[in-house]
């Protein structure tokens, strides 16, 4: 049997993963950064993540019951994300590698998203609305490649939620606190941006803010900020199934966790005759066993592996620049 140790730090979460390759996840310990007032600055995210690394380690490998010579090879999100976190998880990781003699693996953060999605809900070919923080994409996959078929032209959704939240008093991260008050708003008009199939949401988070300076109550700047956004991503998503002819979506990314907008995206799967999956709660957010299941992907599929010393991350690496080796 071959296992993986994973490491993940794209972003505000340090997380240690060891997974089979029978896709079972034998420990899967995280630990995040969050602040109550601002959001992430991101040489304190940085040192957060340092100051907890080596004992993660220790306890993800005493959660699984595996000593670390047992481990076949190591895995860590070598991008996209922020690089002062980014470097933390792959210093740990080379360091580990290199001191087992075994091989290195990076791993695309969004692609981790993606195969651990389907992994959980059985999904085979799903048209993929990934919505974290920084990212908001729609995915397929099509020739020897995920593609893009949607995107932000500037903030992520999460971002976007989190900026609003910040500025109206919520602290980071403010999705959960949004949806709470959401429920008790009622809906007043935000710009509606959708340019083809991307989307822009920096403007709705200006005017929102400009409305709550003036008197706007939270909750039904909350609800409006939600029916919004969540309504402009799931037109991409219904134009993107139509043009793939695809009969699934599968939700995944930290957003995934919010049940109006899941609501909105079975309802309209249902209208189109297709199958709306997302990812479990637990699995929504990042974390380090989708690392982990994505490196052993990897593994299985390609033996070339690259030099320990040589590999460094990739803070802007897309997802469509990703060979996918381990889809036949």
């Amino acid at each position: 049997m071959t296992i993986c140790l994973g490491i993940e730090s794209t972003a505000h979460t340090f997380g240690v993963s060891i997974v089979n390759d029978k896709g079972k996840i034998l420990s899967n310990l995280n630990k995040t950064y969050t602040t109550e007032k601002g959001g992430m600055i991101p040489h304190e995210v940085a040192l957060h993540h340092k100051k907890i690394a080596d004992n993660l380690v220790e306890e993800a490998l005493n959660y699984a019951k595996i000593k670390k010579e047992k481990l076949d090879f190591i895995t860590f999100s070598q991008g996209p994300g922020l690089p002062p976190s980014l470097r933390i998880g792959k210093d740990k990781a080379k360091q580990l590698a290199s001191n087992l003699q075994i091989p290195l693996i990076g791993s695309n953060h969004i692609c981790a998203h993606l195969e651990i999605g389907k992994l959980l809900t059985k999904a085979k070919d799903p048209v993929f609305v990934f919505v974290s923080g920084a990212n908001t994409q729609i995915i397929a996959y099509e020739s020897e490649r995920y593609r893009i078929f949607g995107e932000t032209l500037d903030v992520g959704m999460g971002n976007a939620l989190d900026k609003f939240g910040r500025d109206i008093g919520l602290g980071f991260p403010a999705g959960p606190k949004i949806e709470e008050l959401a429920k008790k708003g009622n809906y007043i008009e935000l710009p509606y941006i959708v340019k083809g199939m991307d989307l822009s949401f920096s403007g709705i988070v200006t005017k929102a803010n400009q409305l709550f300076k003036k008197g706007v109550s939270k909750e039904d700047l909350c609800y409006s900020m939600q029916e919004t956004c969540f309504s402009m991503v799931t037109e991409v998503t219904e134009r993107a199934l139509a043009h793939c002819n695809k009969k699934e979506v599968l939700l995944i990314g930290g957003v995934a966790a919010n049940k109006r907008f899941c609501e909105m995206l079975n309802k309209m799967c249902e209208q189109r005759k297709a199958k709306f999956y997302s990812a479990p709660l637990r699995h929504c957010g990042d974390h380090a066993a989708m690392i982990a299941w994505q490196g052993m992907l990897q593994y299985k599929s390609n033996k070339n592996f690259e030099d320990v010393s040589e590999i460094d991350i990739l803070p802007k690496w897309r997802i469509d620049e990703v060979e996918v080796t381990w889809i036949k």
